[in-house]
């Protein structure tokens, strides 16, 4: 199984321990073995924190952070170690405005499951969960979880 994520970039609460015991669950109840996640943000950085730490655990598993931006293009945005990262070819020409929106349906053609962070409805993170729904996909809502 495929996952991916999507959250507000802003976290107004500690989500670690929710996003791991879901992450687990996946793996070892649900078959996830690849994931996809960005790099737009606080949710983003504390997925890629538990994947990079549970794939040390689970050696079958792997995970990928999805760039939107060339790293050099926007170097400030980026961390130093790139050895988990990709950027798809799909997105080499999209302008800036676009990017994030077109990674992200590329994250979500690839995903089955899909574990989102929604704490308000505007915005991106919003949007994908509405349209993971939309298609069908298994959609996990950690907001709704820790409430």
């Amino acid at each position: 199984m495929v996952v991916t994520f999507f959250g507000n970039r802003k976290i107004h609460e500690d989500i670690d321990s929710a996003l791991l015991n879901t992450i687990i669950d996946l793996i070892e109840h649900h078959d996830a073995h690849t994931f996809y996640v960005g790099n737009q943000g606080a949710f983003d950085d504390t997925v890629r924190k538990i994947l990079k730490m549970l794939s040390a655990k689970y050696p079958h598993m792997r995970y990928t952070v999805m760039l939107a931006y060339l790293p050099w293009a926007h170097s400030d945005l980026y961390p130093e170690d790139f050895s988990d990262t990709i950027f798809p070819e799909q997105l080499a020409k999209v302008p800036k405005k676009y990017a994030i929106d077109k990674r992200n349906r590329l994250m979500l053609s690839y995903a089955d499951t899909v574990v989102t962070y929604v704490k308000h409805t505007d915005g991106g993170a919003a949007k994908f969960q509405a349209l993971a729904e939309k298609q069908g996909k298994k959609v996990i809502k950690l907001a709704e979880r820790m409430r």
